[in-house]
């Protein structure tokens, strides 16, 4: 049983680990805003780190493109959120 639990553990460490570092590449080197996986990745981060990565795409992209699902203010879908 505690074998099971062990590997069970490296599983789930790993799955956590190897979605981060994908959210993380995403909010701070990516081409495309509209990655269809990042923006996912960044609706299941807890509400500080969806802020924190707006932000640095709002960093990256600026004025040039509409902000991704998610990172739009509440008022229009054409703003970045704040």
């Amino acid at each position: 049983m505690k074998k099971l639990l062990r590997i069970v553990l490296i599983v789930v460490i790993a799955v956590v680990a190897i979605m981060g570092q994908r959210w993380y590449s995403y909010v701070t080197n990516t081409t495309d805003p509209f990655d269809e996986v990042g923006i996912s990745l960044q609706s299941y981060m807890p509400a500080p780190l969806r802020h924190w990565g707006c932000m640095q795409l709002k960093q990256n992209f600026g004025n040039k493109t509409l902000p991704p699902y998610g990172c739009q203010s509440a008022d229009s879908g054409t703003k970045w959120v704040d």
